[in-house]
């Protein structure tokens, strides 16, 4: 019981009495009606006058108890008499005693909303009642139901015989409300009589009914039967030849994925034997000469492998864009100053037969994109064109803002951004067929001769495009020309300063700063390493990313953390995210080929972080590590 407010006991029938009006007080201070002020006394006192009988008194404890569905009276009527073995017979409603005893409980328990009844030959009985508040009323606490329970406690017995006199009203109200409930039962059978009257005509007249019914059904079942045999073997032929048709069709998925990966295999494993030839042979004869003590040429076969190298790595570069899965570093970019700044490298590229126009839109929104990407996305697109225009011609080179209720026509369906900046290369030169454009953004397809061309530009062009959340369309025809136009979504970030292709900071030598290198492949940790060494910097390793998080939740001083994303354990991002929580202000690059974290379009480097891509030249890393530590925190 939350809230105990008031004990009494019961030695006589007066103290039963007594026993009904406190509750029916209580309940009238706690807000209940008349009718449920006269339930909780019956109940109540039906149970004290057990306890007084049966087992010659008893104790009363009055209170108020919290609950899920709100406030409740809880009232407990205990005695130390004899117990009542016909207790569960009582219950279950089998047991007629002669004292009414089985009707007094059976009757108090239909009353209230809790009724808890517990009894143990020769120790006695316990009842427990419950009554929830009122909906809507008001919640009692500690000071009130003290107020409450004073002013019931101190309130003085009624006559006996006026406490009689209200059991009489309150018996007059309950015959009352049953004979009009009875006059309205009688009222019912009356409607109830005359609608089944009504029934019985309908039933005659739908047993007509149904007889007709019955012999046109007989009439129905043999035409069913028959044409239901019919529709069972031609569903039985449906879905032999749909079976058939699903395994062809599986077949020839099959065919195309496996055509698909035999293309992108076989271009893949061409252009990496032709380069691997380079390499090899060229650090074959490099080793032969050494070990002759024949010094000439050394030089020559070094640029031959490093440039066979540098084109594996742009191969790679490629197939990662158009599986969307480079490392992009996308910033606020104005595609139009971009645009202008590669103009002298556009009319170096193209041939002077062709005229370049740029014409770049008033107002155009930035876009959020990766902008060394987009350049080298524009220009792949006017080599194409240049080849497309052996004779002349012109390139146009054209910027706008744009929305997605346009209507385009798409061979390649994608989603679209809402708001978009479109970058449209449009050429004169001989157009493609339908089927071309149809294949034009899979890897390694190209109609231009063996030798000419990788196959990787569209495609990459087309992975940059989707992995920035835009999209790539290609329109052509043949003999008019063929336009591209690459969808960037617009970028909305307040304050953003717009950016353009920054150039390598001025390299500076360390001053004995500590660097961490986290990298698990030894070959490139010892390189990283070697590097930092010569520019003056000491350096701490870890060869994982649990390790290296050791490293940095100790108090060592460490200027830069370089990290590898792709770690086992913990990979480079969330070491960087835990390290930060302790050091806040640790700079951070991450190096990376491939991984899944590092290629997301938006959201992957936070301040004073920097990435870098695998394979990547000694002066760039040095270039990055000078400027990041010469930054300001």
């Amino acid at each position: 019981m939350r809230w105990p407010l008031l004990t009494t006991s019961i030695e006589r029938e007066e103290d039963v009495i007594a026993v009904r009006q406190r509750v029916r007080g209580l309940g009238e201070r706690l807000g209940f009606g008349v009718q449920d002020q006269t339930r909780i006394a019956t109940a109540v006192s039906e149970i004290a006058r057990n306890a007084l009988g049966y087992a010659g008194g008893g104790k009363v404890e009055y209170g108020v108890d919290d609950g899920r569905e709100g406030q409740s009276l809880a009232i407990r009527i205990s005695d130390a008499g004899p117990g009542i073995p016909e207790l569960d017979a009582i219950l279950e409603g089998r047991y007629r005693s002669t004292t009414g005893l089985g009707i007094g409980i059976t009757g108090s328990r239909r009353l209230m909303d809790r009724f808890e009844i517990s009894s143990t030959v020769g120790r006695g009985t316990v009842v427990t009642f419950g009554k929830l508040l009122p909906a809507g009323g008001k919640s009692f606490t500690g000071a009130g139901l003290a107020a409450m329970a004073d002013a019931v406690a101190r309130a003085r017995p009624e006559d006996p015989s006026a406490a009689m006199r209200e059991q009489n009203r309150d018996l007059l109200r309950s015959l009352a409300e049953i004979a009009e409930r009875e006059e309205e039962a009688l009222r019912l059978n009356a409607e109830l009589a005359e609608t089944n009257r009504g029934v019985v005509a309908l039933y005659a007249e739908l047993e007509t009914q149904a007889v007709q019914l019955r012999e046109a059904g007989a009439n129905l079942e043999s035409q069913v039967a028959a044409r239901t045999a019919e529709l069972a073997e031609a569903n039985e032929r449906l879905r032999a030849e749909a079976l058939e048709r699903g395994r062809m069709e599986h077949d020839l998925r099959q065919a195309q994925k496996m055509e698909a990966v035999g293309q992108l295999t076989g271009g893949i494993a061409h252009d990496f034997n032709n380069l691997l030839t380079g390499i090899v042979g060229s650090l074959d004869l490099l080793q032969s000469r050494m070990a002759k003590g024949r010094m000439e040429n050394i030089g020559r076969y070094v640029e031959t492998a490093m440039s066979s190298a540098n084109r594996a790595a742009a191969l790679t570069h490629r197939l990662l864009a158009f599986a969307r899965r480079q490392p992009l570093d996308p910033k606020p970019t104005d595609a139009n100053a971009l645009i202008i700044g590669m103009s002298d490298l556009l009319r170096r590229t193209i041939s002077e037969a062709i005229e370049l126009r740029i014409e770049t839109a008033h107002g155009l929104w930035p876009t959020l994109c990766d902008p060394h990407q987009l350049e080298n996305a524009i220009l792949n697109l006017a080599i194409n064109a240049r080849d497309a225009m052996p004779n002349g011609g012109s390139l146009t080179i054209q910027t706008r803002n744009g929305h997605l209720s346009e209507k385009v026509a798409d061979p390649r369906p994608g989603d679209m951004p809402e708001e978009f900046v479109c970058i449209r290369v449009t050429d004169t030169g001989t157009g493609m067929r339908p089927e071309i454009i149809a294949r034009a953004f899979d890897p390694f397809f190209t109609t231009k001769p063996l030798g000419q061309g990788t196959g990787l530009g569209l495609s990459m062009i087309y992975g940059f495009a989707k992995q920035s959340e835009g999209h790539a369309r290609i329109e052509s025809e043949v003999g008019v020309g063929t336009s591209i136009g690459i969808y960037l979504p617009r970028y909305r970030g307040a304050g953003a300063e717009v950016a353009t292709v920054a150039e390598v900071p001025e390299l500076q030598r360390g001053e004995g700063e500590i660097v961490l290198v986290v990298e698990d492949e030894q070959v490139v940790r010892d390189l990283v390493v070697e590097v930092l060494h010569d520019l003056g910097y000491r350096t701490l390793q870890a060869v994982d990313g649990p390790t290296g998080l050791q490293v940095l939740q100790t108090s060592a001083k460490i200027d830069l953390l370089i990290t590898d994303v792709g770690l086992p354990g913990l990979n480079g991002r969330q070491m960087a995210d835990q390290a930060r929580e302790t050091r806040p202000d640790l700079k951070v690059l991450f190096i990376t080929g491939y991984a899944e974290g590092a290629a997301t379009p938006t959201g992957f480097l936070d301040v004073g972080m920097a990435m870098i891509t695998k394979p990547f030249p000694v002066e760039t890393l040095a270039a990055r590590v000078s400027a990041m530590i010469a930054a300001k925190a």
